[in-house]
């Protein structure tokens, strides 16, 4: 009987494990909270029994910044509670589910600057998921070109044709990598057909090339009365901000055939029609748009969201998304299996902490074990049914051709087809529907960070969400490799993350109630990073200043509560780096991790908050600037080999050079003062020691780009002139303000 029950079970799709610190980091944080509290405590009492008006200053402003670091540390601890860990086994699905039943599949891919995002790069990863091992007849790819240049339209044209060659040979041939440039940078193996393939990518790419360098199209490019057409719709009153809606058909698969005779994938090309009298909302308003036309034209009932960068690297990943969507036990509820983003060409080191394994592979992991993982913004496969409204309820859109369930029937090229997939696309068409895009249906508005908003508003209407971490990773990508433009994607994400926290749907008020305690703290952990600046930056500049005026403002080191203060460092830094080297990192990954974390304390987060201020304030207007994918040889080859890239002046800069000047001071000036002219107690000012030569150790980059370096990528003297005379000017100030001595 056990055998032929056995044999009775459906194969295994996937499983599910808890995590075996489970027990170990719930009684860590105990502990860990405790003493938080206690810390706490001793600056409220050093407060309220203060004998100056400067003692009481600084134990209050101690006690802000602990307080906001204690709870940053808390809300982290739900992403510990109840970790676990998933294993698919795509070999087992095609007993479940044969490969003809297979769902269609709608791709969405946003560009938006054809110089800041190559289309080359654009075109790369639309063959890459166009090339999946899945039957090419229900693979739809759209590409929104919110640039609306005309040069992204010719590069998808010429993509069009060459996917003709290079899908039927990478199923030829089983190849893994099918982002072409990835293929032809690696060590392939070589034939007489793979020259030939190579040959076409070359030429393809030269062509793009030469039209992205020129600016505009040569007329011998334009080689059919069809394309003369298209490109006429691009007048000299076109322009980026304000144009038509443009939606052409590529490829379709009923009708378009690759050189072996089978079918193509659905390739659509779109750019939604802007003014300037109508909001956009961003990438959000992009990924709308092309969730409406995708229902028009395919209606597929899953939706993979891809950055222009993000290109497939494993052509198997939908059959281990079918794993979790075929699995009947968690199906109801599903409404996103999120994968993490990889990126290749990081240097040894990751001096800009650009993996974010934290965000991308360790919190997902804790994330999993409660309601799911937030969406990251690309590499997530969605239900088309999530966009509607909540597992128990739909929201109906007012057109019914719009509706989830609606089946399109006919070729998608059909005049009646594309003149409404062009009406979806315009910006009157939100406006018709009462604004109830960006509310209650699709992508949601109101943050800049639509990624982490969407994810949040649909765990709030009660979806869940499954990680999936395969050993070959699903989707790999560019990663910034200058510090300005890492340092202002992050000063970007901060702004929008201050949206969320100050709006009615704050995680901690809206969350907590909408999901329970511990989702809400693990999406507030997110959403108040920003005002990790003000912690931060008093750590910068607080306790040097004390140090430099011989001012002792931490216990001594003969003091029971120096121990408290030496585990609660150790223990944040020692917890941190364990979580680390278990996601397979290294050491000194994990120390230019944390490295980043105080530097965009000092930079991004505290320019972001400055921002979100200002735009509410009336000051400011935001905008959206868009990280460049363009790779200058110089800065890369310093890059790989760990040097940290400045070059350019920014106010970023300015603050961070402060900090390292003002550290190097205080630190060189401590030891002068401790043990040359023994005008300073070691005891008392060790712990103040201890932090300037810790932001001295891990500003390195800094002064070596200040003082000893000769290249291009050296800190600009114009930012290191100012932040000298800031830094002498706050020191005036801040001695000055300490003549008072300040009661310890």
């Amino acid at each position: 009987m056990e055998e032929y029950a056995t044999a009775k079970q459906p194969p295994l799709l996937h499983t599910l494990t808890p995590s075996r610190r489970t027990l170990a980091n719930r009684a860590f944080a105990l502990v860990y909270t405790c003493a938080i509290l206690a810390v706490l405590c001793r600056h409220a009492a050093a407060a309220l029994g203060s004998a100056t008006y400067l003692s009481f200053v600084t134990s209050a402003t101690l006690f802000i910044a602990d307080l906001v670091l204690g709870f940053w540390w808390f809300s982290a601890q739900a992403f510990r509670f109840r970790p676990v860990h998933r294993l698919v086994f795509p070999e087992n699905l095609e007993k479940v589910l044969k490969r003809r039943e297979f769902p269609p599949l709608d791709i969405f891919i946003c560009t938006a600057d054809p110089y800041k995002e190559p289309p080359m790069t654009v075109v790369n990863t639309a063959l890459s998921v166009m090339a999946y091992d899945y039957p090419p007849e229900k693979i739809s790819v759209y590409v929104s070109d919110d640039g609306g240049s005309q040069l992204t339209l010719f590069a998808f044209m010429e993509a069009a044709r060459f996917a003709s060659h290079w899908i039927p040979f990478c199923r030829k041939k089983e190849i893994a990598e099918r982002c072409p440039e990835a293929f032809f940078g690696s060590n392939y193996s070589q034939s007489s057909e793979t020259e030939q393939i190579k040959m076409l990518h070359q030429s393809m790419k030269v062509r793009v090339e030469n039209v992205v360098e020129k600016g505009k199209i040569p007329n011998e490019f334009i080689t059919s009365e069809q394309k003369r057409q298209v490109f006429s719709i691009w007048s000299e009153e076109f322009t980026r901000q304000d144009h038509p809606a443009i939606v052409q058909v590529l490829l379709e698969a009923r009708e378009d055939r690759d050189i072996t005779g089978q079918s193509m994938p659905n390739l659509v090309y779109l750019s939604r029609e802007k003014s300037k009298t109508s909001s956009h909302h961003f990438k959000a308003g992009a990924l709308n748009a092309l969730l409406r036309v995708s229902a028009i034209m395919t209606n597929a009932p899953i939706i993979l969201t891809l950055d222009c960068d993000m290109y497939s690297n494993d052509p198997k990943t939908p059959h281990i998304m079918l794993c979790f969507f075929c699995e009947s036990k968690i199906k109801p509820n599903l409404g996103y299996v999120q994968f993490p983003q990889h990126f290749h060409g990081i240097d040894k080191h990751d001096i800009y902490a650009n993996e974010f394994k934290r965000m991308f592979e360790i919190n997902p992991v804790g994330l999993d074990g409660l309601a799911g993982p937030d969406y990251f913004g690309s590499g997530c496969f969605f239900w088309r049914r999530v966009f509607f409204g909540s597992p128990l309820s739909f929201v109906g859109p007012e057109i019914p051709e719009l509706r989830p369930d609606h089946v399109v029937d006919g070729p998608i090229k059909a005049q009646p087809i594309m003149t409404f997939a062009q009406h979806v696309a315009s910006c009157k068409y939100e406006e018709q529907t009462n604004c109830n895009w960006g509310a209650k249906l699709g992508f949601r508005y109101g943050s800049l960070v639509e990624d982490y908003y969407t994810g949040f508003r649909l765990h709030c209407e009660g979806w869940k969400s499954a990680f999936c971490n395969p050993k070959r990773p699903a989707f790999i990508g560019d990663a910034p490799i200058t510090l300005v433009d890492a340092l202002n994607q992050a000063r970007r994400w901060n702004v929008g993350l201050l949206e969320v926290a100050i709006s009615k749907y704050c995680p901690l008020t809206f969350g907590v109630k909408s999901m329970g305690l511990l989702m809400g703290l693990c999406y507030a952990y997110y959403a108040i990073g920003p005002i990790l600046s003000i912690p931060i930056t008093i750590y910068a500049f607080l306790p040097q200043f004390a140090l430099l005026n011989g001012i002792s403002i931490f216990p001594e080191v003969s003091d029971k509560w120096f121990t408290v203060y030496v585990f609660l460092f150790m223990g944040a830094y020692g917890q941190d780096c364990l979580d680390f080297m278990l996601a397979e990192g290294t050491f000194q990954k994990w120390w230019s991790d944390q490295r980043m974390w105080m530097l965009r304390g000092v930079t991004a987060h505290l320019f972001g908050s400055i921002e979100f201020a200002s735009k509410h304030l009336g000051l400011a207007t935001q905008g959206f600037s868009i990280t460049s994918k363009v790779v200058d040889n110089e800065q890369s080859k310093r890059y790989d080999q760990s040097t940290f890239e400045f070059g350019v002046h920014s106010p970023m800069f300015v603050s961070l050079t402060m900090v390292a000047i003002i550290n190097f001071i205080a630190f060189f000036g401590g030891l002068v003062k401790v043990f040359l002219t023994g005008t300073g107690n070691a005891d008392q000012l060790f712990v103040q020691m201890f932090i300037a030569g810790f932001v001295v150790v891990n500003c390195w980059p800094v002064y070596d780009a200040m003082v000893l370096r000769t290249d291009k990528g050296r800190m600009p003297t114009k930012t290191t002139i100012i932040s000298i005379c800031l830094s002498l000017t706050l020191y005036v100030v801040a001695s000055f303000m300490l003549s008072h001595r300040l009661s310890s």
